[in-house]
């Protein structure tokens, strides 16, 4: 297949649920002329409850799934997925000479590179916190960092079912930003792309001077970064097209993914894992 064959091709994007539009929202607005197709397991949800055998299996299914499909490059928008699956991952996407975007690097690499005093806070689920991905990739960067992690079990569930947010959610985000405060951490990374729906709660309880880290941004310009390199970027040609798969509630993704992709997500198609 010629190179501008494989241009014309979307850039695939996964997650366990709707979190991952975090991404995917600021690959749209940084990448407009892009196509995308979004894949959200949620029949498998949550990522970041299973074991890392089950996601490393996961991952590469879904992987496989999608690039049969057609794409030029596959983007892991989730922690608990790249944690523990991303080398599975890329072993299905070297099959198909298809380049690997994951969260945990971009992520590490900003955090890295805006924190004043060396300490950092790490915010993840528990098999995120566990597989340690962050502090390998945070540990990697070329200056000394003082690292916290803090494992929140049960926030990413909180969000995949909606809003609004009651004051339980309040003080369950208050309760996790305690150990960075005693920490005196300056940067926190979100290490769950549902994370930063709740940001506006983070920044009041950590204050306004402590940096958090998120992984949109980051993945938008890894992916642009790799698309040039590779000669697959799109020719401007006005607004590229996104569309979603999901593997259970097609009318339940759609309600809950407009709100984080703060954008309208038409159809979803309802497609079955083997």
């Amino acid at each position: 297949m010629s190179q501008d064959i494989h241009a014309g091709l979307p850039i695939a994007m996964f997650d366990s649920g709707v979190g991952g539009l975090t991404v995917l929202h600021e690959c749209l607005v940084s990448l407009p002329e892009e196509d995308f197709v979004y894949l959200g397991d949620d029949a498998r949800f949550p990522y970041g409850a299973r074991s890392p055998e089950e996601l490393r299996a996961q991952v590469a299914q879904v992987s496989r799934f999608l690039l049969e499909r057609g794409a030029k490059l596959l983007v892991i928008a989730c922690n608990s997925a790249t944690s523990a699956g991303v080398e599975a991952a890329r072993r299905v996407a070297s099959e198909a000479g298809v380049e690997v975007v994951s969260v945990i690097g971009p992520e590490a690499e900003i955090a890295a590179a805006v924190t004043d005093t060396g300490h950092v806070g790490v915010l993840a689920t528990p098999a995120t916190v566990r597989s340690g991905a962050y502090r390998s990739a945070l540990s990697a960067q070329h200056r000394p960092l003082t690292i916290t992690e803090v494992e929140a079990p049960d926030l990413a569930a909180v969000i995949q079912r909606g809003f609004p947010f009651s004051d339980r959610v309040v003080e369950m985000v208050r309760s996790y930003c305690g150990p960075f405060q005693r920490a005196e951490v300056d940067t926190v990374v979100l290490g769950c792309t549902h994370y930063p729906l709740v940001r506006p709660m983070l920044q009041r309880t950590l204050g306004r001077d402590v940096r958090l880290v998120s992984a949109g941004h980051a993945i938008a310009a890894t992916v642009q970064r790799v698309l040039t390199e590779r000669g697959l970027a799109r020719e401007s040609r006005g607004e590229g097209t996104y569309r979603f798969l999901c593997t259970q509630d097609p009318q339940a993704f759609r309600e809950l993914g407009t709100r984080f992709l703060q954008m309208p997500l038409g159809d979803v198609e309802l497609v079955q894992l083997p």
